[in-house]
């Protein structure tokens, strides 16, 4: 079993494509805080509300001197409907590509729903401090009450 990048560590410097066909990775960031969220599936309940939730933080916490990413193995033209859709504020990224952050940091893993097993996105979030390293993990996160908690951990980071 490999082991993941866990809280200390550089988190893993890896491109993703964004909605409007250019790229982006962790490193862009630096000298920011950044918050990267993972979440399973565009227009999906759970991850709607979670995206929407970031998306209505965003001002906060830019004043924390935090940006947002949220990533799917959605694709970018998918992504970019989302976003007009459901008027979001937080930037997505697509990490379609295998070997990609989410395949790096462990949050591409079997999954178990109906008796079935499948590979899928882990809904998990990592706040990343202005030097590049992982402050702060949430792995399996409930949505209700989640960018708030996030948000409180950044202003203290």
């Amino acid at each position: 079993m490999s082991t993941f990048p866990g809280v200390g560590d550089a988190m893993p410097d890896i491109a993703m494509e964004t909605p409007e066909g250019g790229s982006v990775k962790p490193s862009d960031f630096a000298g920011s805080k950044l918050v990267i969220f993972f979440y399973p599936k565009d227009d999906t309940p759970g991850c709607t509300t979670e995206n929407k939730d970031f998306s209505a933080l965003k001002g906060d916490f830019e004043a924390a001197g935090t940006k947002l990413l949220g990533v799917s193995k959605d694709p970018a033209k998918k992504h970019a409907k989302f976003i007009a859709k459901h008027g979001l504020t937080a930037p997505l990224a697509s990490d379609a590509e295998d070997g990609g952050l989410s395949d790096a940091l462990g949050v591409w893993a079997e999954k178990q729903m109906y008796g079935k097993t499948y590979m899928g996105m882990v809904r998990a979030t990592y706040l990343v401090g202005a030097d590049g390293t992982i402050a702060r993990i949430w792995d399996k996160v409930k949505v209700a009450g989640h960018a708030e908690e996030v948000l409180a951990a950044a202003k203290a980071l």
